[in-house]
């Protein structure tokens, strides 16, 4: 892995290695240990869009492992108009260690991966959020112990926090349930790609517009806004669209007993879930917002670290 650009940077042996990494990391954290793994090494965040658990998380790993972060704001850098993207990529590459990025484009992740010396992590993107999609997965091993098998139901907008989950859920052999309304499914080129993967480790992919089929008997139950960003001027349109697909106490009774709610956040409250659902005792929203910082770590470590993090 010289990048996180996409879920389809990764193989498995690389996933276990950041989950084991996380776990080490957070047991560490919660022990009052440190690693200083990064120390004296910089971490450029380039980030057309706003933020909270992405900047946040970043930098405080970057910290807790020793590093540094530079947080480059659209004001600050204007990739593509006041300065092509190839030159940006050129530049930092000469002065910091990594760069993540958070962007509009998933074009301009590419072109950065293709032009820097350094790794480049996807921030997010509009194709895709890999960072998100580990950390997900990584929770749900920590309350399931296992993800093979499991069934995930994803209710809502086929976006890119839906694609990286079915490709990752595919890779590891989960049974992915995508519902959405008529004409908002994921691409079919990533359905594709995750199928394929699926059927070499025994998962599946299977896509409806009926969400109550998609949450009966499924052991987690993710959902996302329905307008992302960038979508913004269709944020009422859809609300209408999408009104049926609301995560509910009801929607959440056809889960299994035991199963758990997940969202990436931030979350619009009374749209896709209620208070009840997000509140309440299945929900580990919170948890996945910690284990952003652990996995992140585990990524930077694996990603610039080299040599150093197997220390």
């Amino acid at each position: 892995m010289k990048n996180l650009v996409s879920v389809l940077d990764l193989v498995m042996e690389e996933v276990e290695q950041i989950y084991h990494l996380a776990r080490e990391l957070k047991a560490g954290r919660r022990a009052g240990e440190g690693k200083d793994v990064l120390a004296g090494m910089t971490l450029a965040m380039l980030f057309e869009k706003s933020s909270l658990r992405t900047r946040v998380t970043f930098e405080v790993g970057m910290t807790e492992l020793g590093g540094h972060a530079i947080c480059l704001s659209p004001a600050d850098v204007k990739m593509g108009v006041r300065e092509s993207v190839t030159d940006v990529a050129r530049n930092l590459s000469r002065w910091v260690h990594g760069i993540v990025a958070r962007v509009n484009d998933h074009e301009t992740l590419r072109e950065l991966a293709a032009e820097a010396t350094v790794p480049v992590i996807n921030g997010l993107s509009d194709l895709e959020h890999p960072c998100q999609a580990l950390t997900d997965f990584f929770t749900i091993r920590e309350r399931w112990q296992r993800i093979k098998g499991v069934k995930i139901a994803f209710i809502g907008d086929g976006n890119n926090v839906c694609h990286s989950l079915i490709l990752l859920g595919a890779m590891h052999g989960a049974a992915v349930w995508v519902a959405t309304p008529h004409g908002y499914r994921p691409r079919p080129d990533v359905v594709a790609q995750a199928r394929e993967l699926a059927a070499k480790t025994g998962g599946s992919i299977t896509l409806t517009e009926d969400h109550d089929s998609a949450a009966r008997d499924a052991q987690v139950v993710y959902t996302d806004v329905w307008a992302s960003m960038g979508q913004e001027h269709e944020a009422e349109a859809r609300v209408a669209v999408f009104c049926d697909y609301q995560v509910n106490s009801r929607l959440m009774g056809l889960a299994a007993d035991d199963a758990i709610f997940m969202h990436c956040l931030p979350a619009k409250r009374g749209q896709e879930v209620t208070d009840a659902v997000i509140d309440g005792p299945a929900s580990v929203v919170l948890d996945q917002a910690e284990n952003r910082l652990h996995v992140q770590k585990a990524i930077l470590c694996r990603l610039i670290g080299g040599a150093r993090w197997r220390g």
